[in-house]
């Protein structure tokens, strides 16, 4: 069979690449337009003044709901060989959690149901990331990483699908995210036929092993490479900033011009997302061109430190949206292609489930950490020590992945 010239053989097919891009999209509207537009309006129905702390408790329990359950299922997914299936079971169980929040009439019902519907959508989306490492080769993971990049720009879209007046109030809005959420996954489950890709399923050639190991038959322990823990402490100190910013950026922005607003700071976010992804599309597929995988990353990780030491040094408005813009370009193109590198360095490829749970403790561990590092540095020192603290941060990720890099 001669393979057609736009899917040479050895590559995954475009098809499922598309597909499998649509559906990590999904992923992200399976819960960024609830969090960040439905749960605040629910939490002041039931909590009225409190609506805060109440917020910052279910942000916690889901942050650790969130990261035991990506663990756990990673392993299971891991042991019966079938990410499918608990793609689709968890696709079902978080949708009809989600159908239930409409019903809550306590503040504990609440808790307990935001904590249930992390897991279960934990059991989808863990899957889900290890299904790219089960069939895309590393020659087309750059490419990859810059399709993922679309994947927060649309879940940011449904968002404001659901929220347009007058289409859906109330219950039939969660509905409508549940519905949506099934039409953007279900496809690469159903219609992916991905190229089967045996040699990614299979563990490298270890070494022969020493004669008293031998002799005495004990296997070779399993021990994540020095380069994996670059990666996922990279990843760590880059998600941290982008945490602050997150939760920071509109008081910061409100400080430097009062002029400022919510409307700005949607729009600045909106502007990344939509100059990140086609920028992540180039560099991904230059990085599959040249074989140079890991180059990117050290590349954006200084561009993003570079961006938060303008916003340091600013005392106008418009110098801060600069910075912001420089960063948040960067660290979008970083983390998308980051989440497709990683599939390259993980150590064994039958523990990759488990093994991307622990990397997701990377995108749950900074909304643990960064409120606490926030109020203890902006009180006392301002805004500017707490960017050259996360300009830092940054920097050391490209250090770290630089240092990986050259050896």
């Amino acid at each position: 069979m001669i393979a057609r010239p736009s899917e040479p053989e050895g590559n995954q097919s475009t098809r499922f690449l598309l597909l499998y891009a649509l559906a990590a999209a999904g992923g992200s509207a399976s819960y960024a337009p609830f969090l960040t537009l439905i749960l605040p309006l629910r939490a002041t129905d039931l909590a009225g003044t409190n609506a805060v702390q109440l917020l910052s408790t279910v942000a916690f329990v889901g942050a650790i709901a969130a990261s035991l359950a990506n663990i756990a299922f990673g392993w299971a997914s891991d042991r019966t060989r079938n990410r499918r299936g608990w793609i689709v079971a968890g696709l079902l169980a978080s949708s009809l959690l989600l159908l239930f929040m409409g019903q809550v009439r306590s503040i504990l019902h609440l808790v307990v149901l935001i904590a249930a519907w992390q897991v279960a959508l934990n059991m989808m989306l863990n899957p889900l990331a290890a299904l790219a490492g089960d069939y895309v080769p590393d020659h087309q993971k750059g490419t990859l990483g810059g399709l993922l990049s679309f994947a927060p720009g649309l879940g940011a879209l449904v968002g404001a699908i659901v929220t347009i007046p007058g289409l859906a109030d109330g219950q039939s809005r969660l509905a409508l995210i549940a519905a949506i959420v099934m039409g953007m996954v279900l496809p690469v489950v159903l219609f992916g036929s991905p190229r089967p890709m045996p040699h990614l399923m299979q563990s490298p050639a270890a070494p022969p092993p020493d004669l008293a190991r031998a002799e005495t038959q004990e296997p070779e322990p399993e021990h994540a490479s020095p380069q994996v823990w670059r990666m996922w402490l990279a990843r760590l100190l880059v998600q941290v900033a982008e945490s602050a910013l997150f939760a920071f950026l509109l008081l910061w922005l409100h400080g430097l011009d009062a002029r400022s607003s919510d409307n700005t700071v949607a729009t600045l976010f909106t502007a990344v997302l939509i100059l990140a992804s086609p920028l992540a599309i180039v560099v991904g597929r230059w990085s599959d061109r040249v074989a140079r995988p890991m180059l990117p990353l050290v590349v954006f990780a200084f561009c993003g430190a570079f961006g938060l030491l303008v916003m340091a040094l600013s005392e106008g408005a418009l110098g801060g949206i600069a910075g912001y813009v420089i960063f948040g370009i960067a660290a979008g193109v970083f983390l998308a292609l980051h989440s497709s590198q990683t599939l390259r360095v993980l150590p064994r490829p039958e523990n990759r489930g488990r093994d991307l749970g622990f990397f997701n403790l990377t995108n749950t561990i900074p909304s643990l950490i960064m409120p606490s590092i926030a109020l203890a540095m902006i009180p006392l020192f301002g805004f500017q020590a707490l960017f050259l603290l996360l300009a830092a941060l940054v920097g050391v990720a490209g250090v770290l992945l630089a240092l990986g890099r050259a050896r």
